[in-house]
């Protein structure tokens, strides 16, 4: 589901280009931000980036210290990284949650409020998406001539300033939902691997023979069964 090519492949896009839409989005981080940390620029991470600004809008929250707002997303894909950055939902915080279903779709959920949406990015662009993923594949393959790496890299950046620029409403689906957030993260104490020796999350332990073993442990014992 991952749509970038790798950072030879694609150039940065400066936010600083279109005034109107740094002066809509000053208050979350740039989309430059996001660049920086994923390490390149792409269409995936453009869309991303809009769910996440247009997320914390909707629900009128800023970035939160700590689990204030929380995100589960049903992709494992670019965008997400752009999520992390403007939103402050995080795998290290415990607030990011991944459930990749392969949709381009999000959920958040305010704690202070108890408000909860799921974004969805609409399926638009199908002809333009349709020659990118043709030339995709000789990229990836090593097979593209340098006028074709050159091609892909333009419609990259093209698509990217597309999705940046798009009205909302024909990007984006946002519908409020009633479900509940997920439970906070939970810091579980550290015990010694029976077999290995090293420390893991007794949550993450399983029970081989009388033996508690990390995971890793676990699973080579049982192979050797």
């Amino acid at each position: 589901m991952h749509e970038c090519p790798g950072s030879a492949f694609i150039e940065g896009v400066n936010m600083c280009e279109n005034h109107e839409i740094a002066r809509n989005w000053s208050a979350y981080p740039a989309f430059d931000e996001c660049v920086r940390f994923h390490g390149h620029a792409c269409p995936g991470l453009a869309t991303g980036y809009r769910v996440a600004t247009a997320a914390m809008r909707t629900l009128g929250v800023s970035r939160p210290n700590d689990e204030e707002l929380v995100c589960i997303a049903e992709t494992d894909a670019c965008g997400v990284d752009a999520v992390q950055v403007v939103t402050g939902c995080t795998a290290g915080k415990g607030n990011l949650i991944i459930e990749d279903y392969g949709k381009h779709a999000f959920s958040f959920f305010s704690r202070d409020s108890g408000k909860a949406i799921r974004v969805l990015i609409r399926n638009s662009g199908k002809q333009v998406r349709s020659a990118m993923d043709t030339l995709r594949k000789k990229v990836f393959s090593g097979t593209a001539t340098p006028a074709e790496i050159s091609r892909f890299q333009e419609m990259m950046q093209a698509a990217t300033r597309s999705l940046l620029d798009a009205p909302e409403e024909d990007l984006l689906e946002i519908r409020e939902i009633h479900e509940k957030p997920p439970g906070k993260a939970r810091i579980f104490a550290s015990v010694l691997c029976d077999l290995c020796g090293e420390p893991v999350a007794e949550s993450k332990t399983r029970v081989v023979e009388g033996k508690r073993l990390c995971i890793p442990c676990a699973n080579a014992q049982r192979d050797e069964r």
